[in-house]
């Protein structure tokens, strides 16, 4: 035993101490041995997930980061089979150079192979590709100590249920993915300030179809007729251009200060600023893929300026049919309280079905909100869950660490047949949360 994890938001406050695995053939003893002790544990990634959905109700977690080898690459066809542990910067500082890129991506590269399965991750192009899984096309399992091979052909109930499984179904040990083709490393991209929140819809309703990649960050802040205001980002790979992965110098944040960084004052000039920066006019910007698509990994650590309280993020999608009048009415209740969030990203998930029993996107808007963690936040999630709840939509398990088990149970109906095949040895903290 080695070591003490936690999620990526620090809440809950609950250290896990990790066994960890180099080779494939320790992880099936290690997990024996964990359960023999500690009755269950979890396969634990690169710790990207905000919430406890990545915390063994144990707290005893195998630590997979190790498993991190290339197991076979074709670079005419863009298949890659790697063990689970390898990150997506692993995959990318591979595959760009050959002219290949990830179908999808989350908002950063440090998440793992097994870590994107599990919670079938989805980024700026759901309307296009849908989620990560969707591009996966099979991977193996250990579980109740055998070890399968699962697709939508072989083991096909476990292959469904593991996507998007939280981990739950079996330990992630390998996955075949496929990329797709690149002729650059770069990114063109539209930038444009708009007004309110009907604005985002109408920009949306423009673009989604012309561009690959669509994204929006809104000042949470924002009241009145400027309410939902932000700044609207398209993207495309270049035509043309280097295939040079590139690399943005890094800072780094080397402590956790005893309080927060972030308070009203700092957001509010944050977002004024950040706001008034961009034009009106759509601006036309050529960038490497980095800041493009995962502009909070130049800052390493940045989860300390949280301080030791830790954050906790609210994402959730409302269906098309309810979403204007929600996110209307989530940006209201957040701008109400004075909890705003620098970091509040608006994008239109697309109709493509993730075969994940319980995958987060639906055709709708997702929105989601970073909050530092203080006691006042009960009550402002509290009301966005009721507005969540009334409009039919859900939150992200992958970033939630409050969901209340009736809203879980209402919102993923399909739980229960993830229970029904959950292995035994395997429990982590937002399970037990959520289904007791």
């Amino acid at each position: 035993m080695s070591g003490r994890f936690a999620s990526w938001g620090g809440y809950p406050n609950l250290p896990q101490v990790c066994h960890r695995v180099t080779w494939p053939d320790e992880v099936a003893p290690a997990v024996r041995q964990l359960t023999k002790l500690h009755g269950t544990t979890l396969a634990y990634g690169n710790g990207r997930s905000y919430g406890d959905s990545c915390l063994a109700d144990s707290g005893c977690v195998l630590a997979m980061q190790s498993l991190d080898r290339f197991l076979q690459v074709n670079w005419q066809t863009g298949v890659v089979v790697a063990e689970a542990g390898v990150t997506l910067s692993q995959i990318l500082a591979l595959a760009i150079p050959n002219g290949w890129f990830l179908a999808v991506t989350p908002g950063t590269q440090y998440v793992t192979l097994g870590g994107a399965i599990a919670n079938d991750v989805h980024g700026k192009n759901h309307h296009v590709r849908g989620t990560f899984s969707q591009h996966v096309s099979q991977f193996g399992l250990l579980r109740e100590q055998q070890l399968l091979t699962c697709s939508a052909e072989q083991n096909a109930a476990l292959y469904k249920a593991t996507i998007g499984g939280l981990g739950l179904t079996g330990i992630i040990t390998w996955a075949q993915l496929q990329l797709v083709p690149i002729t650059s490393s770069q990114i063109d991209s539209t930038v444009e300030r708009f007004g309110n929140l009907d604005d985002f819809f109408a920009l949306s309703s423009e673009l989604d179809h012309q561009h690959e990649y669509s994204v929006a960050w809104v000042d949470c802040l924002a009241k009145g007729e400027q309410a939902g205001r932000g700044v609207f980002i398209t993207g495309d790979h270049a035509k043309y251009g280097t295939l040079e992965p590139g690399s943005a110098k890094k800072l780094n944040v080397p402590l956790t200060p005893p309080i927060s960084l972030i308070n009203n004052l700092s957001l509010r000039g944050f977002n004024e600023a950040y706001w008034r920066r961009h034009s009106v006019s759509r601006t036309r910007v050529r960038s490497n893929h980095e800041p493009f698509f995962y502009p909070l990994d130049k800052i390493l650590n940045w989860n300390r300026i949280y301080g030791r309280r830790g954050f906790q993020q609210y994402q959730c999608v409302i269906p098309n049919n309810n979403a204007a009048i929600a996110m209307s009415e989530l940006l209201k209740a957040t701008a109400q309280s004075g909890q705003g969030s620098f970091l509040a990203v608006l994008k239109r998930c697309g109709a493509a079905t993730s075969p994940g029993l319980l995958s987060f996107p639906m055709p709708g808007t997702s929105l989601a909100l970073d909050f530092p963690n203080k006691p006042s936040l009960a009550a402002l999630f509290e009301r966005l869950d009721s507005i969540v709840r009334n409009a039919q939509g859900r939150l992200y398990p992958a970033k939630d660490a409050h969901m209340s088990g009736i809203d879980f149970r209402t919102a993923y109906p399909q739980w229960e047949q993830l229970e029904r095949l959950r292995d035994p040895a395997i429990l982590s903290r937002f399970w037990k949360r959520v289904t007791e």
